[in-house]
């Protein structure tokens, strides 16, 4: 883990609420000179802490109306089946996470769809028929509480 200090802490809190911070803004929040800044910020991004920028798109303003969660159960549990459910996944553009879990299901996919067809599409079509697969569960969202990518940095400081 990176060693960081109050300064740093203030970068990134600063970035996290709003990424296109110009340098001399984001030392004005921090309360350093720009230079001060800028090297910190690269420290920051060298070291990894700032894993990149990025646009964050409204799903609902682009068509995109369902959001759903799909358990995975695999067929069997060895490296090369794992490996090839691993490689399905990452051909799928409506799958937006992945996780390998412990519990009754192997994997927990986030996906992102136009509409309950392509949800159907995607789980009758796709993870279904995969040799890989042995059961899918599929929850729709009915509405989002919270959605956030922010990281509870107080606890840091």
């Amino acid at each position: 883990m990176t060693s960081l200090d109050g300064f740093d802490l203030k970068i990134l809190a600063a970035l996290q609420d709003d990424g296109r911070l110009t340098n001399q803004q984001l030392a004005d929040l921090a309360g350093l000179s720009a230079s001060q800044c800028s090297r910190r910020r690269t420290r920051l991004e060298d070291e990894k802490v700032i894993a990149g920028y990025h646009a964050d798109l409204a799903s609902e303003a682009l068509g995109f109306n369902v959001l759903a969660f799909i358990q995975i159960t695999l067929a069997t549990h060895s490296p090369n089946n794992a490996k090839r459910f691993r490689d399905l996944m990452r051909r799928v553009d409506e799958i937006q996470e992945a996780y390998s879990l412990t519990g009754d299901a192997d994997y927990l996919l986030k996906v992102v769809l136009s509409d309950l067809k392509s949800l159907s599409d995607i789980v009758n079509n796709v993870l279904m028929p995969h040799e890989s697969v042995a059961h899918v569960r599929s929850s729709i969202v009915l509405d989002r509480l919270k959605t956030t990518r922010k990281l509870p940095l107080k606890k840091l400081g």
